[in-house]
């Protein structure tokens, strides 16, 4: 198990060098590309940044995806899955751990084989959406076509794949219905979350590993193996998201754009319904269904709780504002680095939340749901109080 462990960090470190590397040049050619955002708006930074964040990120996935694709064609097959081990031997010869790697390589190899038509379905769905992104970046597109592509997308997963949730509802219309819904709408609460340096990525880097951790620790009812294909999917998620931090962390030296925040939004979205939460025999846990609701807890607070203010004080639902968490944050005293590490905060406690209720039982479930409510509770008091102070 160790040894898969690490090949599956190996994955994520992959992505994550592939995706660093990448946006040396992209962020030299953004400004040709028509990839800048300038001051302005409701944008709060002083100077113009390139955009396009989205196609490093990409890159260090889809770089990953190849590989990984074509390591588990030649493994799936005994004689070139031997001629493989022959050329590692002879390549890594003091590697003491090298057949001990290769033999898990060996054992996995079929299982990703067999999801390969899975993977690369899903590597075109973000790649259209990493396009529309990076269109809507350049030229500005109607709200109404970005979010019809985005449905359109996701109910083509949905249908096309097969990829729902279930939740113990009997009802497949309805599952489908609801899984095209969580699908927009976690791709646009991690665009909406894109507001300040390090924000949108770092949250979504937390939530994508801990959810590779529940993945990790809760077997496949079939297999009763961890779910290695979702867990490395998140993974190598999260290893991309980091190669892209290194460049975004503040002062940003390009912001992950709209393709960026699609394409991972629709990538932990699907991860999430891919994925088996309930367990089987003495292991069953109907209330670990919860654990993504819980880890996406803080870009759903902010989504619900930004819509809430502009239609309370009629404005655009699609505008965008300083009306965000983070802002928020900041009007309660709190620096930009540090409203940004405060969400972050929030977030990893409500990632361990949801890697906790996968394994206690219903009563333990209501006390983690519990301190995962107070706790944005106590931010929505403390905002509440902060907004009334500035009226006065």
């Amino acid at each position: 198990m160790a040894a898969t462990i690490a090949l599956v960090l190996m994955s994520a470190g992959w992505a994550m060098l592939v995706s660093g590397l990448s946006l040396i040049p992209i962020r030299r050619f953004a400004d040709r590309l028509g990839l800048l955002d300038r001051p302005g708006g409701h944008s709060s930074h002083q100077s113009p940044t390139p955009l396009g964040g989205g196609l490093g990120i990409f890159a260090g996935i889809l770089a990953t995806a190849l590989i990984g694709s074509l390591g588990a064609w030649a493994l799936s097959d005994p004689s070139t899955a031997e001629t493989s081990r022959e050329l590692l031997l002879r390549w890594l010869p003091d590697w003491p751990s090298v057949e001990t790697y290769w033999r898990a390589a060996v054992t996995h190899a079929p299982g990703v084989y067999s999801r390969l038509d899975d993977l690369w379905w899903l590597m075109a769905g973000a790649g259209v959406l990493v396009t529309l992104g990076l269109i809507d970046d350049r030229f500005g597109l109607p709200v109404t076509l970005r979010l019809g592509v985005q449905f359109a997308i996701a109910a083509a997963t949905v249908w096309g794949l097969n990829i729902e949730l279930t939740a113990f509802i009997e009802v497949p219309w309805l599952t489908r219905t609801l899984s095209v819904i969580w699908i927009v709408a976690v791709i646009n609460s991690f665009n909406m979350l894109d507001n300040m340096d390090a924000l949108s990525g770092g949250v979504a880097a937390i939530i994508a590993a801990s959810m590779a951790a529940v993945m990790l620790t809760i077997p496949d009812p079939g297999t009763s193996r961890p779910q290695l294909f979702v867990a490395t999917m998140l993974l190598v998620t999260a290893g991309a998201l980091l190669g892209f931090l290194f460049h975004n962390r503040p002062p940003a030296r390009i912001f992950m754009g709209d393709g960026g925040s699609y394409l991972v939004g629709y990538l932990i979205s699907i991860g999430m319904l891919m994925a088996t939460y309930a367990g089987t025999g003495d292991g069953w846990r109907p209330h670990a269904v919860l654990a993504p609701l819980c880890a996406m807890a803080v870009p759903l607070y902010d989504m619900t709780s930004v819509l809430w203010i502009r239609y309370r004080e009629g404005r655009s639902l699609f505008q965008g504002d300083h009306s965000h968490l983070s802002h928020r944050l900041v009007d309660l005293g709190l620096s930009r680095p540090g409203a940004v590490a405060t969400v972050h905060l929030i977030t990893a406690t409500c990632g361990l939340a949801a890697l906790l209720l996968t394994h206690v039982s219903m009563l333990q479930a209501f006390t983690v749901l519990g301190i995962v409510a107070c706790m944005l509770a106590l931010v929505a008091i403390l905002e509440s109080a902060s907004r009334r102070r500035s009226r006065r």
